[in-house]
Protein backbone atom coordinates (compact mmCIF):
# COMPACT_ATOMS: atom_id res chain seq x y z
CA UNK A 1 0.00 0.00 0.00
CA UNK A 2 1.38 3.72 -1.05
CA UNK A 3 1.32 6.40 1.81
CA UNK A 4 -0.46 9.51 0.49
CA UNK A 5 1.95 11.74 2.11
CA UNK A 6 4.64 10.19 0.40
CA UNK A 7 3.28 11.26 -2.54
CA UNK A 8 0.34 13.61 -2.31
CA UNK A 9 0.88 16.60 -0.35
CA UNK A 10 -1.79 19.61 0.34
CA UNK A 11 -0.54 22.90 1.56
CA UNK A 12 -2.68 26.26 1.56
CA UNK A 13 0.18 28.29 0.81
CA UNK A 14 0.98 25.90 -2.34
CA UNK A 15 -1.56 26.63 -4.80
CA UNK A 16 -3.97 27.57 -2.19
CA UNK A 17 -4.03 24.08 -1.28
CA UNK A 18 -4.63 22.31 -4.26
CA UNK A 19 -2.90 18.18 -3.69
CA UNK A 20 -0.17 18.42 -5.61
CA UNK A 21 3.17 16.23 -5.90
CA UNK A 22 5.62 16.09 -2.80
CA UNK A 23 8.26 18.40 -3.81
CA UNK A 24 6.93 20.03 -6.52
CA UNK A 25 3.91 22.40 -7.49
CA UNK A 26 2.42 20.04 -9.37
CA UNK A 27 -1.43 19.61 -9.34
CA UNK A 28 -1.99 15.57 -9.20
CA UNK A 29 -4.81 16.73 -11.08
CA UNK A 30 -2.82 17.55 -14.12
CA UNK A 31 -1.74 13.96 -14.04
CA UNK A 32 -5.34 12.40 -14.19
CA UNK A 33 -6.00 14.96 -16.82
CA UNK A 34 -3.52 13.69 -19.21
CA UNK A 35 -4.83 10.14 -18.74
CA UNK A 36 -8.22 10.64 -18.80
CA UNK A 37 -7.25 12.86 -22.41
CA UNK A 38 -5.50 9.57 -23.83
CA UNK A 39 -2.31 10.85 -23.18
CA UNK A 40 0.54 8.32 -22.51
CA UNK A 41 2.79 8.57 -19.05
CA UNK A 42 5.51 9.78 -20.56
CA UNK A 43 3.96 12.92 -22.63
CA UNK A 44 2.96 13.72 -18.76
CA UNK A 45 6.05 12.77 -17.64
CA UNK A 46 8.14 14.89 -20.38
CA UNK A 47 6.01 17.87 -19.88
CA UNK A 48 6.72 18.09 -15.90
CA UNK A 49 10.22 16.56 -15.09
CA UNK A 50 10.03 17.23 -12.01
CA UNK A 51 7.91 14.39 -11.24
CA UNK A 52 9.81 11.27 -10.89
CA UNK A 53 8.22 8.06 -12.56
CA UNK A 54 8.09 6.33 -9.73
CA UNK A 55 5.93 8.85 -7.84
CA UNK A 56 3.19 9.47 -11.12
CA UNK A 57 3.03 5.31 -10.77
CA UNK A 58 2.69 5.83 -7.20
CA UNK A 59 -0.14 8.17 -7.37
CA UNK A 60 -2.43 6.18 -9.48
CA UNK A 61 -2.06 3.14 -7.37
CA UNK A 62 -3.08 5.22 -4.67
CA UNK A 63 -6.23 6.54 -6.69
CA UNK A 64 -6.50 3.13 -7.39
CA UNK A 65 -6.60 1.73 -3.85
CA UNK A 66 -8.68 4.40 -3.06
CA UNK A 67 -11.27 4.02 -5.76
CA UNK A 68 -11.33 -0.01 -4.95
CA UNK A 69 -11.44 0.20 -1.07
CA UNK A 70 -14.74 2.42 -1.23
CA UNK A 71 -18.25 1.25 -1.37
CA UNK A 72 -19.53 2.03 -5.19
CA UNK A 73 -23.34 0.79 -4.18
Amino acid sequence: MTTAALVIHSDPNILGGTPVFVGTRVPMKTLLDYLEAGDPLDEFLDHFPSVPREQAIAAVELAKEMLISKELY
